[in-house]
């Protein structure tokens, strides 16, 4: 417990005690002598936080910012510096910016006139909402799959899926509810919102299920690292994985929690951005933990020896039957003994 606590707590203040950009792509409108210049005052105000991009037209640099690409767009072929920003990124972000690109305009005598392309639901004036949800359904996924086996250990592998999916379809279809219909935050379709999220529950049931199977009691802790510290920390729900220290940025893009926050932030907002990876991706982690699983519970058979060596007996041979020793595969880690009057191909699934 002591390791699990010094672990959330290290990594979360590596992520956000004190969060800048790190080469945050924005969009500037202007000629090259603008954007040098523009890069130049942004590297002055914080070093390597920024990376800008040259667009030839306002329409360009918005659409750029609508599909995500860039988190900002600062135009200067008007009278007026303009400042496009999307707050569905969240206050975070757009503080940053704003900030940002004050200080811009006012080192060349303008000030700066802030619009926001994108503004985030009106149930969610903050942009939280996919990181509370999406945390919601990952915690879900992890009591799923530790508790699976404790409730029924000898569940068939067949059976163990499907009750995997059913929590999974039921997972998704109440986050949707409660998000999208209830609260008002995730203004994405409700059929994409559940989709998501029953892909997510899936993958960090499946994944805490692994680590248990293979690591015993050891796997719980290992999940609980995984997907709720490690994943949370680096989903981009809060802050985008631009803000990332270099060392974490790499599991945005792999663990279940970031790529389903990111495509479901693209379902909602931003013309779908991340969703095929997402979807790619969940369903890579979900395939892999199956196939394990499987070659865990089914595949390696159960396996039987006499415990004093001596060649199998029927009962019907007249003799008595020696102890047999069973390794079994499903929902136990320890040996069991049996007698001899179960063949080797006796085995329960």
């Amino acid at each position: 417990m002591l390791i699990i606590g010094s672990t959330f707590v290290s990594i979360y203040l590596a992520a956000f005690h004190a969060p800048q950009p790190h080469r945050l792509p924005v969009a500037v409108v202007g000629s090259q002598r603008v954007l040098d210049q523009v890069e130049h005052r942004l590297d002055a105000g914080l070093r390597d936080g920024f990376t800008a991009r040259g667009y030839a037209s306002r329409e360009d640099a918005r659409h750029a910012l609508l599909v995500r690409e860039v988190y900002a767009a600062y135009i200067t072929t008007g009278p007026t510096p303009e400042l496009l920003y999307a707050g569905a990124n969240g206050t975070g972000v757009t503080a940053t910016v704003t900030s940002a690109f004050e200080a811009v305009a006012r080192s060349s005598g303008h000030s700066l006139k802030a619009h926001d392309a994108l503004p985030a639901a009106p149930g969610d004036t903050r942009g939280l909402s996919v990181f509370y949800a999406a945390f919601g359904v990952v915690l879900a996924g992890f009591l799923f799959g530790s508790l699976t086996y404790q409730i029924a250990p000898r569940l068939e592998y067949r059976l163990r899926l499907l009750s995997l999916v059913t929590f999974a379809v039921a997972a998704g279809i109440v986050v949707a509810l409660i998000a999208g219909e209830v609260f008002h935050a995730l203004p994405g379709p409700f059929i994409g919102i559940a989709g998501i999220a029953a892909l997510m529950a899936a993958a960090s049931g499946s994944i805490t299920m692994i680590l248990l199977r293979l690591c015993g009691s050891a796997g719980v802790s290992l999940a609980t690292i995984v997907l709720l510290i490690f994943g949370n920390a680096t989903s981009g729900g809060i802050l985008p994985a631009d803000y990332l220290p270099a060392w974490l940025y790499p599991l945005h893009a792999i663990l279940p929690v970031g790529v389903g926050v990111h495509a479901i932030q693209g379902l909602s907002y931003f013309h779908n951005d991340g969703l095929a990876t997402g979807i790619a991706i969940l369903l890579a982690w979900i395939l892999a933990s199956t196939v394990v699983l499987y070659l865990r519970d089914v595949w390696s058979t159960t396996r039987i020896r006499p415990a004093d060596g001596s060649p199998h007996h029927h009962a019907a041979s007249g003799h008595t039957p020696a102890p047999y020793l069973i390794t079994s595969h499903e929902g136990a880690t320890a040996s069991d003994w049996v007698m001899s009057g179960r063949s080797p191909g006796d085995h329960r699934l």
